[in-house]
């Protein structure tokens, strides 16, 4: 066999095992095929469909990029079980996965990268897209996969191939290593040929580990939650990968103690749940912010702790306030210098906490005091969403619209912008992996690829579900995304977004995987807009106008005759156009229920007011504004952020 024959048939065969759940870890492959590839592993994917067809499924892409998008979105509904494989040609294919490779590791996604690398034996350097350094010709682009990657290796002899797949396998499926593994394959290396041992081409399961929590660790976290007086839980990512949302309700229930969740863990719990608080941090609710500031007792459950989550070190108000971090990875367990870290999986760590808590439960004024701040939010979010008359709505307006008529199993999409903050704000979930926002890399034109993944995910779900009816078998199911009949994929983007990465909705046709796709046009960059007005730098170089040149900016009165849905419309997909008026948003929640019900992908263009904006949660984040100007509003954003970063808490 070829190197290439050799890894795709041994791709074809790898299981991951998760309880009584066993899926392919490689559910496909992607590829876009040139010089470096298109011989070897464009050769082998052919040969594989000729020989074994359905071994190793082939899926086109548009884009490198957006190769890794869908495999990230794919894999988040599989629970971290299956990704894909991305195959890229020498130089700018290679290039062009970079961002991917960052957003999969980013976000603890794993996703299997194969770009193509110049030939090993040097033979005819340079070759076409070689780079070349004087100062060390043995660097090429796939060297800057390294520090993206959380596994790289590159096979420059045919010999090696063996023990690098089996290396890069143990890290796709390490729940607390996993991001994205890169294998760099020179061009004249994959088309070479070496004798494959049968035990490299069986079949093989890989056991994702669920590491149990210690005694020691455990205990001395229990005896803090026990003390706590105002003791606050946020989930994050963690508890879905663990597939542990049921864990954690018991848990919380069982103990009264409230959850705040970040943008990973939307979904952990209904929206409509006592002890939901919402979205916590620099684009949280009101009601999370406020019970966090006088939290004494934090449990963070597989969270990171971004900046957002933490609202820039603002949100944790308490002065003596102490962490309990339960997660799978030890460099997150110990994060804000916590002398509580539990490095164990999710789901067991929250059911040791409620074994040795017993019947322990918060106070009755603590449980009052959720309930006023949910009541209150609760309140404000029916406000913001609610429709009016304004012939250009806002995106609160908006989100309302689409959330009324999404379906209670409907999964919506979205990474960059100002929506993963409204929609942290104000998307009421109702299933566990109905909220999917990438916002570890909020990567503009992740959306529609990652929705893609989402799309491909639950049509495999069908798929297995249909082939257990068939044999009367049950389908192994963990309750969310084996279920997979009435769920749709809702893909939110704004037009800045859109504009990056918008060609696979091309895949969407080719394939027939049925996106609803709720384009935004505000003109411009809403979210940095805002954001620049707060570090006084107002709107500047964030609208899509006419260039001005006497004041080199774009701020103009003339609007681009930009048609989105137009260009949409040219890929073959239906598009409805929301024309601006007093029922607009009515007309959009119309349009979505209509296409929820459409066989095929629909776009549903509508414009919106970038200067209405959704409710304030009390949340902040550090952006830093120029110390000295000769401007007027950077002086007065200069004083404001002053005042606001003297309430940062110091690590220790």
């Amino acid at each position: 066999m070829t190197v290439a024959q050799a890894l795709m048939t041994f791709l074809s065969r790898q299981y991951t095992v998760d309880g009584d759940i066993r899926q392919r870890t490689i559910a496909g492959t992607f590829g876009i095929f040139g010089h470096g590839n298109v011989a070897g592993i464009g050769q082998a994917l052919r040969q594989l469909a000729h020989d074994d067809p359905g071994a190793m499924p082939y899926h086109q892409a548009r884009n490198e990029q957006a190769m890794v998008h869908e495999s990230v979105g794919f894999a988040r509904m599989n629970r971290r079980r299956s990704t894909f494989a991305s195959a890229a040609s020498v130089g700018p294919g290679a290039a062009n996965m970079l961002t991917g490779a960052a957003l999969a590791t980013a976000n603890r996604m794993p996703a299997l990268l194969l770009p193509s690398d110049t030939f090993a034996t040097r033979v005819a350097d340079p070759v076409l897209q070689q780079l070349e350094h004087p100062h060390d010709t043995s660097l090429q682009v796939t060297d800057a996969f390294r520090p993206l990657s959380r596994f790289f290796d590159r096979v420059d002899r045919p010999e090696q191939l063996f023990s690098i797949a089996l290396a890069a396998m143990r890290v796709l499926t390490d729940p607390a290593e996993t991001g994205a593994v890169t294998i760099a394959l020179p061009e004249d290396v994959q088309a070479e040929t070496l004798e494959v041992p049968e035990e490299f081409l069986a079949e093989r399961d890989w056991h994702l580990r669920r590491p149990l929590p210690e005694w020691g660790p455990l205990t001395r976290a229990v005896a803090a939650i026990e003390e706590a007086q105002t003791p606050l839980i946020i989930a994050g990512g963690g508890v879905l990968y663990s597939g542990a949302e049921d864990e954690l309700r018991t848990f919380a229930e069982a103990t009264g103690i409230p959850v705040a969740t970040t943008q990973a863990g939307g979904g952990v719990l209904d929206w409509n749940h006592p002890l939901n608080l919402g979205g916590i941090g620099a684009t949280g609710s009101t009601a999370a912010n406020r019970i966090a500031a006088e939290a004494d007792v934090v449990i963070g459950i597989g969270t990171r702790y971004s900046d957002f989550t933490t609202a820039s070190r603002t949100v944790f108000g308490h002065p003596d306030v102490r962490f309990v971090n339960l997660n799978v990875a030890g460099f997150d367990a110990f994060k804000h210098g916590s002398r509580f870290p539990i490095v164990a999986d999710a789901r067991e760590g929250i059911r040791g906490l409620r074994e040795h808590l017993g019947d322990h439960r918060v106070s009755t004024e603590l449980r009052r005091r959720v309930e006023t701040q949910r009541d209150a939010w609760t309140a404000t979010v029916d406000a913001a969403v609610a429709p009016t008359p304004a012939a250009l709505p806002g995106q609160a307006e908006i989100i309302g619209a689409v959330n009324r008529a999404a379906g209670p199993r409907d999964v919506v999409i979205q990474a960059a912008g100002s929506l993963p903050g409204d929609l942290q704000k104000l998307w009421r979930t109702r299933n566990p992996l109905g909220y999917h926002v990438e916002y570890a890399f909020s990567c503009m034109g992740y959306e529609i690829a990652g929705g893609l993944g989402v799309r491909r995910a639950i049509d495999a779900a069908d798929a297995l579900a249909a082939a257990a009816g068939d044999d009367g078998s049950p389908a192994p199911s963990d309750g969310s995304a084996v279920e997979a009949a009435d769920r749709n994929a809702i893909v939110m983007v704004g037009d800045g977004s859109y504009l990056m990465l918008h060609t696979e909705l091309v895949t969407a046709v080719a394939e027939g995987l049925k996106l609803i796709v709720v384009l935004v046009q505000n003109h411009g960059y809403a979210s940095i807009g805002h954001l620049s007005e707060t570090v006084g730098a107002p709107r500047f170089g964030t609208w899509y106008r006419k260039y001005d040149a006497e004041a080199t900016d774009f701020r103009t009165d003339e609007v681009l005759p930009v048609d989105l849905a137009a260009n949409a419309r040219s890929y073959g997909i239906d598009v409805v156009e929301i024309a601006p008026g007093p029922d607009a948003s009515t007309r959009l929640a119309e349009a979505v229920a209509a296409a929820r019900e459409a066989p095929t992908s629909t776009l549903i263009h509508i414009d919106s007011d970038p200067l209405v904006y959704a409710p304030d949660g009390e949340g902040w984040w550090d952006v830093p504004v120029a110390e000295t100007s000769t401007m007027s509003d950077t002086q007065a954003a200069r004083e404001e952020y002053e005042i606001a970063v003297k309430k940062q808490r110091p690590l220790l």
